[in-house]
């Protein structure tokens, strides 16, 4: 227990490690992510790279909104795995259960940091799960991904908007020397 003199001060370093620490145990690379981006982007962005993929899927997990968001829901599949939820959770959890959607709802909450474009990628991409999202969804590895596979794709869809959103920038500096948002100041 935290010392009653001391008040709680946010370790902003300490949660981005866990959140690195907890995917990579999970066995979730970001490289895996960054392939999830290059589906959902490579059709409108022929000359989109991996690296550019990396790039923005390591910058939405430096948000602190999606940290929280992937502790949580990797958190929740750990003790799911363990027995340790009450029932019923423990076995909508286990079985991710259909009717279930909170997996869902905190995918959104990642998927809203870089806008409404971001919930199209994610509905596609969870439609679709591609790559990772295949392997996260099997259950015979006896894993329990229920939230995770929601937000490898909420993550891999916030990178797409937030290239998206990028692209969109480079081109009106190209067009017209600046961009929307300078135009509208």
């Amino acid at each position: 227990m935290a010392d009653a003199k001391i008040p709680y001060s946010l370790n902003s370093k300490k949660v981005a490690e866990a959140t690195k620490s907890l995917l990579h145990e999970r066995g979730v690379t970001i490289p895996e992510i960054a392939e999830l981006v290059m589906v959902l982007q490579k059709k409108y962005y022929p000359n989109l790279t991996m690296e550019e993929c990396i790039e923005n899927a390591e910058a939405v997990l430096s948000k602190r909104e999606v940290q929280n968001a992937v502790l949580t829901g990797i958190q929740l599949d750990i003790l799911a795995e363990e027995g340790k939820l009450l029932s019923p959770l423990q076995d909508m959890l286990a079985n991710d259960e259909g009717l279930y959607g909170v997996d869902e709802i905190l995918a959104f909450s990642i998927v809203n940091v870089y806008g409404s474009i971001g919930f199209t990628n994610y509905g596609y991409i969870d439609k679709l799960k591609p790559g990772i999202l295949e392997r996260l969804n099997d259950k015979s590895s006896g894993n329990i991904h229920t939230f995770l596979d929601d937000i490898v794709g909420a993550v891999a869809a916030a990178a797409s908007s937030r290239i998206a959103h990028r692209k969109q920038a480079e081109r009106e500096i190209e067009v017209t020397g600046t961009t929307v948002e300078e135009n509208n100041l």
